[in-house]
């Protein structure tokens, strides 16, 4: 069996912000770059911006809650601010996610990671505090995209390609799935992008083209 020949092929833009459409935006800068056994990779957040998911901090209430909870988050978490827990409990609930935080750190002290994340809402694991995304939105709390799944599936049909995916991919060497098109083994294609081809800052990159990743997927490399 050959070795299949993978490429990272990152594509860069202007700032994207809501007022482009995220489907078009992504055609118009992959055109002629784009095969059929590729995969179209967008930044998270870059798609939630153009979908008008961003607020700035100083427009948000805080609550004493907010205040206290963020506490117990580590500070490299985009909740352990006051304005990143309290945007996510304005979404997902103030008792939910206090609730939440607290069934995470009982669950700990028994072996059991993750329930903070599995139980305190979709947008627990996908906010981006201040400073989590590429200017000039560094200075907004960025919430995760809406319906990534309908925006991949869109992707995948309009380029003609293999497949579509959102991930959310830091420089702390976490890539994560937000959406992936049906057929496509997202964790395996989110996986290649662990090193972060996106850029968090000035590189104006969102757009990642993963080539031969049908081939890849299909000999089950």
């Amino acid at each position: 069996m050959s070795e299949i020949k993978i490429d990272l092929v990152p594509i860069p833009t202007r700032i994207l912000t809501d007022k482009d459409n995220i489907i078009d935006v992504v055609e118009r800068y992959t055109k002629g770059k784009i095969g059929p056994d590729d995969v179209i990779s967008v930044a998270e957040s870059v798609v939630a911006i153009t979908q008008g998911r961003a607020i700035r901090p100083e427009n948000l209430k805080i609550t004493r809650v907010a205040q206290l909870c963020c506490r117990f988050i580590p500070d490299y978490g985009s909740l352990a601010s006051p304005h990143g827990m309290q945007s996510l409990m304005d979404v997902e609930g103030k008792w939910r996610v206090a609730g939440a935080l607290v069934m995470g750190f009982l669950g700990k002290l028994v072996g059991m990671n993750g329930l903070f994340y599995k139980w305190g809402g979709e947008q627990t694991a996908l906010i981006d505090d201040v400073t989590g995304t590429m200017p000039p939105f560094d200075k907004h709390i960025v919430y995760g995209p809406k319906d990534p799944d309908k925006v991949v599936e869109q992707l995948k049909q309009r380029l003609g390609c293999f497949g579509g995916l959102i991930a959310d991919v830091n420089d702390l060497k976490r890539s994560r799935v937000v959406g992936a098109s049906a057929g496509l083994d997202g964790e395996r294609a989110a996986r290649l992008l662990i090193d972060n081809p996106f850029g968090n800052a000035s590189q104006k990159t969102p757009i990642v083209i993963i080539k031969n990743f049908r081939k890849l997927q299909e000999q089950g490399q």
